[in-house]
């Protein structure tokens, strides 16, 4: 029987968008088979050598211009499922701390005059972006929700955290409770066991 062969196309895509590609294709072939994957960036290539690593399967690579990439990933059903390696998070950047979380609990920052406290809380998540070190996760709940979600002017600097590797998960009670469920811009959706399971596990837990 010919082995099955899927092509991936990445172009364009940043992390963590040629992984989850990829995990996909992977499930398509329905056991052994090819994945061959077409990326723009080397943190691409290095993200998809370390899935592969951590999966057991058999994995090279080959640049082809200074815009594209091929990575061609072989699976083994058999010796990917005897593959002991334990799989870690993914992070897109050096820069992110797998042990800081930032838990936004207001939709403001600090207490008194609510437009400056908007306004704080817009410069404090900017100020984040430029930071050396960046937080593992970021949690927003009660009316940290509004932050994620729809017009909000701090949504094209949590999709640069997330572009680097920072999750984003906005809890899915208060999205609720606010009416916000379809208004989702950036991350996901958590529970409250997630939450208190990220905080509890973080070594360090910022609150602005």
């Amino acid at each position: 029987m010919k082995e099955k062969k899927i092509v991936v196309d990445a172009i364009g895509d940043t992390c963590p968008i040629p992984v989850v590609k990829t995990k996909k294709a992977i499930g398509q072939l329905g056991g052994s088979g090819t994945v061959v994957v077409y990326v723009d960036n080397e943190i691409a290539v290095q993200n998809l050598s370390k899935m592969a690593v951590q999966k057991g399967y058999q994995i090279r690579s080959e640049k082809q211009n200074d815009q594209k990439y091929m990575v061609l990933l072989h699976v083994d059903a058999d010796a990917a499922a005897d593959h002991a390696a334990e799989e870690e998070p993914l992070t897109c950047s050096a820069k992110v701390s797998r042990d800081l979380v930032v838990a936004v609990s207001s939709s403001m920052m600090g207490e008194g005059d609510a437009e400056l406290g908007r306004v704080l809380m817009k410069g404090f998540l900017y100020a984040l972006t430029q930071q050396d070190i960046l937080p593992k996760t970021i949690l927003f709940y009660n009316s940290g929700a509004f932050l994620t979600c729809g017009e909000s002017d701090t949504v094209s600097d949590l999709k640069q955290l997330e572009a680097e590797g920072v999750e984003i998960l906005t809890c899915g009670t208060c999205l609720n409770h606010y009416h916000l469920t379809d208004q989702l811009k950036v991350g996901g959706v958590t529970n409250m066991y997630a939450i208190a399971e990220k905080m509890t596990g973080a070594g360090f837990v910022i609150k602005p």
